[in-house]
């Protein structure tokens, strides 16, 4: 497949021409509905803490890992065994376990029946506060996204704090075990995310793709020490399709990779739960009527696409 055309952005630029890295993103927002960042601020440490826990987690027993299975959890906390995420429209399940980290909140929050308690791993002591340390950062580099977002879209570059500050955000330790040649199915079908928007970190192992307009795959293979950043259909929502969220996935390995596995770590960020999805009137033209003339909370809508996924 051939390699997409997007050129990396040092996110250290917004902070000396913010009006310049916006228009810069927010262009490669909205050719590709992709992004990749460098110069992103994330301590090498807390990188590497959290993908030695992710690898050590995922190699305990199959019944070891179950213990932390939550039945009729949605997936929003703990351990998602192998087979059972699917992509929208699949036959078959996507070929990955993964574990969820949550933003923590106060006993008693409003909030909190949306975002139950993160779990703690007997096995590996410090698992929660080592990926906790990560969810944070890349949090906080979320909302310096955003804050280029909002000044693409012409408002106030602070816009969206008030809307995912208390978002029911998520980091995803994400493994791929090694692919049979003849394996049925792929690591992860053809979708889009459901969120705002997703921060991953670079994979050692390639397979990530993007559908350009024309349909064809173009295969992301970000530099070292750099973000890859998409947009979700919640902004794709808010926006009007103004900032696309695209199609992607991840294909099997090349049978001579077909023995490793992958890891990667997605950040997925959310609105608040209590948020209006609403479309923004500057997203509204003549030529651009409102697509989605009902709005829709976020816990709503986030409810509805866990379904489709077989999540819920």
């Amino acid at each position: 497949m051939p390699a997409s055309s997007i050129t990396p952005l040092a996110i250290s630029d917004g902070d000396l021409n913010p009006d310049r890295f916006a228009s810069a993103i927010g262009e490669s927002f909205a050719r590709f509905g992709f992004a990749i960042v460098s110069d992103h601020g994330i301590p090498r440490s807390v990188i590497d803490n959290a993908f030695d826990r992710t690898r050590r987690f995922f190699a305990l027993p199959e019944e070891t890992k179950r213990k932390y299975f939550i039945a009729g959890g949605g997936g929003q906390r703990g351990y998602t065994p192998f087979g059972i995420e699917t992509a929208k429209g699949a036959a078959r399940a996507d070929l990955k376990e993964f574990w969820h980290v949550g933003r923590k909140l106060p006993v008693g929050h409003a909030l909190a029946k949306h975002m139950p308690p993160n779990l703690a791993v007997a096995e590996i002591p410090d698992f929660e506060t080592v990926t906790y340390a990560l969810f944070e950062e890349m949090d906080r580099l979320g909302l310096r996204i955003l804050a280029a977002i909002a000044r693409y879209l012409e408002l106030a570059p602070d816009y969206f704090n008030r809307c995912v500050s208390l978002g029911n955000s998520i980091l995803r330790l994400l493994h791929y075990p090694p692919v049979a040649p003849n394996a049925e199915g792929v690591r992860a079908g053809e979708h889009e995310d459901i969120n705002v928007i997703t921060l991953l970190l670079g994979a050692e192992e390639s397979g990530l793709q993007l559908k350009d307009r024309d349909g064809r795959w173009l295969s992301i293979d970000p530099p070292p020490e750099c973000v890859v950043v998409n947009i979700g259909d919640m902004l794709q929502r808010l926006t009007n399709h103004v900032l696309p969220s695209t199609t992607h996935r991840v294909t099997n390995p090349a049978s001579e990779r077909s023995g490793f596995s992958r890891y990667s770590m997605p950040f997925f960020q959310h609105f608040r739960p209590d948020f209006l999805i609403e479309t923004l009137p500057s997203c509204m033209t003549p030529e651009r009527p409102n697509r989605y003339p009902m709005p829709i909370t976020t816990a709503d809508y986030l409810r509805e696409r866990l379904a489709e996924i077989k999540l819920v």
